[in-house]
């Protein structure tokens, strides 16, 4: 497994081990997240939680690729059914309502978002940047879109999840649009992300608990509507898998640098 998990003073840190592939998951890590989070709903000691990648040049690139393109994940082929690993892997999907920080250090794309839109607020460093590659490989960004578009601008994410691999969101912009709450300097975020995590935890946790739950009661309605719509949208929009990979691995020798707003 990948998922590393220490739990001190009330906190556990999640940290995501495998920066060889930028923090890329596979289908194991994607079952051990799940576990993790609702072993956390069984115990009372762990009141608040931050989750981060390894290293500085990547928290998450999302699905490991060679999970979905070597085929070991197909699709249904009803328009009213999705497969997709990732969809449980944030503390939301697994009913934990402490509090969940995230700490980004460098690329945060794609199937980072399941994590990134589960968590109550996000501290990046300032060579962070954020982006969604879906519609560069022929891929229909529904769940990612759908999560962002709870903590972004309507226009930011919509020009996030069209532009594809052209454009990176740099820590500054996504400071300026309220993706990102504080900025600090690269290798910081986790020990920011822990001081705030320390103050969570001292508090009552049935206040906090309720209070995370407030919030995300504000916004679930939509939420939910829209995500019931994505397995459509997922099965009319993707290419087939031999063609998105034909796309990937096509671009990769002759992709040009993203510019960074």
């Amino acid at each position: 497994m990948s998922i590393r998990t220490e739990v001190r003073e009330g906190i556990a840190t999640v940290t995501l081990e495998r920066p060889e592939k930028l923090n890329a998951l596979d289908l194991d890590d994607a079952r051990e997240l799940t576990a993790t989070w609702r072993a956390f709903r069984a115990d009372p000691d762990v009141r608040a939680a931050v989750v981060t990648g390894s290293g500085t040049k990547a928290f998450c690139t999302g699905i490991d690729r060679a999970a979905v393109v070597g085929g070991e994940i197909g699709q249904p082929p009803s328009p009213y059914a999705i497969e997709d690993p990732l969809l449980s892997i944030g503390p939301k999907a697994n009913d934990l309502w402490i509090p969940v920080l995230a700490a980004v250090e460098g690329m945060a794309c794609g199937g980072a978002f399941y994590l990134l839109g589960e968590a109550e607020f996000l501290i990046a460093s300032e060579e962070a940047v954020f982006f969604d590659p879906h519609t560069t490989y022929g891929m229909v960004s529904a769940y990612e879109a759908i999560g962002m578009s709870q903590r972004m601008p309507f226009g930011e994410v919509a020009r996030m999840s069209l532009m594809g691999t052209a454009e990176r969101i740099s820590a500054r912009r996504a400071y300026e649009t309220g993706l990102v709450s504080e900025v600090t300097p690269v290798g910081g975020t986790l020990e920011a992300a822990l001081r705030c995590a320390t103050v969570l935890a001292s508090y009552p946790p049935e206040a906090v608990q309720g209070t995370v739950r407030a919030v995300w009661a504000a916004k679930e309605g939509a939420r939910a509507q829209a995500m019931a719509q994505a397995p459509q949208l997922i099965a009319l929009g993707n290419l087939p898998p031999e063609r998105q990979g034909e796309l990937f691995t096509g671009r990769a020798g002759r992709a040009s640098a993203p510019r960074v707003r």
